[in-house]
């Protein structure tokens, strides 16, 4: 291997590394946050911490100058819930500025010092006058938001359950239906509880691929945000199977639904809280509310078939949620309907590398399956055990619950193509 290959290696390692730490931070909740630095290597993370979706309750304000700036600004304005300032000063230094802090800080607000000496006798001086937390620069994002955190959630909170948004790179592209199976094979495989939640109000499937009915569902749940708890979610869910819950749509057009960006979070906050998957299926559409959805979603599935308009919608979407999160990792991809007779497709290299994005699985096309799965209210897995899409299904559901890595998808051997036919 050669010394830039190395060096690329570690860099995907470490940055790996870092979206694990971040991985592992709960959202933080509604405080007011100012910092005052003096480098940019300090302030950098910490503005990129604050355009991170976990922090997106928090407010975030990033100041130049240090304790001596942090002094002058409280002493004429009131002090936030966390101030955070960096300092190269040395430690008898450092002390001294800190103590004129004092006269002006809030006794309410809590303190973090970044400072540029790895000094255990100062860490200790530092916690014994009520700092809360002292971090050695340079510092990450992870650094900075897993102090945060530990800050200000409680220890003893239970554990969020993660979020799954499902997405179709073109309509008709079977988003959906890799979402209601991939959400079935989470539950069956894992025992794990899984809420799967249709947010295609007027034209969602879930109900009709589960074989469904429910009086109630996602629609009273949006229209009832004011007052959403965990009681009046568990008296909205549909039980599909023994560990699989749903939040169905009306599926009607009684009525048109202009949702706000945030018409979503308290029902998706609240789901969290029950079950340790919860699985969005938002429909092929581009809205301020879909927008939010796929910005806050822990991991993101774009699914897509291999033409030149999935193409451009794919590379538009993978562009346009780097920007959105820019922490976390892109989504995964999933080709589907690949191999249909007589219609040219874009091969899945040529398809993938302006993506920059590895298929995480290969679903060849074949609509008699799905097609009488669909109809008869079932998932692929309980109408054909043996189903080469099954192992796809199953292997997208080990990744999303981090119990498999990606690896490249199997192409179907000449026995699975005949079969196929």
């Amino acid at each position: 291997m050669s010394i830039d290959r190395a060096h690329s290696a570690g860099e995907a390692a470490e940055d790996a590394e870092e979206r694990g730490r971040l991985d592992r931070v709960r959202p933080i909740p509604r405080i007011s946050i100012q910092a005052f630095c003096e480098s940019e290597g300090v302030a950098g993370p910490i503005e990129k911490a604050g355009r991170d979706r976990r922090m997106v309750k928090a407010h975030l304000k990033v100041h130049l100058g240090g304790i001596r700036a942090a002094v002058e600004h409280f002493g004429s304005a009131p002090t936030p819930n966390l101030v955070i300032l960096e300092s190269r000063q040395p430690p008898e230094e450092l002390v001294a500025e800190l103590e004129s802090l004092a006269e002006v800080c809030d006794p309410g607000s809590r303190v973090v010092v970044i400072g540029h000496y790895n000094d255990v006798q100062l860490y200790r001086d530092l916690i014994k006058r009520g700092i809360s937390e002292y971090l050695v620069a340079p510092i990450s994002i992870s650094d900075v938001m897993g102090v945060i955190g530990a800050l200000f959630v409680a220890e003893d909170s239970e554990p969020l359950g993660r979020t799954v948004a499902f997405v179709g790179a073109k309509g008709g592209v079977g988003s959906s239906t890799l979402a209601h199976n991939v959400s079935w094979s989470i539950a069956n495989l894992f025992k794990s509880d899984v809420v799967l939640a249709d947010l295609d109000l007027p034209f969602g499937t879930a109900n009709i691929n589960f074989d469904q009915d429910p009086a109630q569902g996602i629609a009273e749940a949006i229209f009832s945000a004011d007052r959403m708890d965990d009681v009046l979610l568990d008296r909205l869910l549909a039980r599909c199977a023994d560990h699989l819950s749903l939040l169905a749509a009306p599926s009607v057009l009684d009525r048109t639904y202009d949702f706000t960006p945030d018409a979503f979070q308290s029902l998706i906050e609240t789901a969290q809280r029950g079950a340790p998957a919860v699985v969005l299926d938002v429909p092929h559409a581009w809205s301020d509310w879909t927008k939010n959805v796929l910005a806050q979603a822990d991991q993101i599935v774009l699914t897509a078939t291999p033409d030149l308009a999935n193409l451009r919608n794919a590379k538009n979407l993978v562009d346009t949620l780097k920007k959105l999160r820019p922490n976390d990792a892109p989504p995964h991809l999933v080709l589907n309907q690949i191999q249909i007779p007589k219609r040219p497709e874009i091969s899945a290299s040529e398809f993938c590398e302006p993506l920059g994005l590895t298929p995480v699985a290969e679903i060849v096309f074949d609509p008699a399956a799905f097609g009488n799965a669909a109809n008869s209210g079932r998932m692929i897995a309980e109408t054909d055990q043996k189903h080469p899409a099954i192992e796809a299904f199953h292997h997208v559901a080990h990744v999303l619950t981090g119990r498999g890595e990606v690896k490249k998808p199997k192409r179907p051997g000449l026995l699975g193509r005949l079969r196929l036919k």
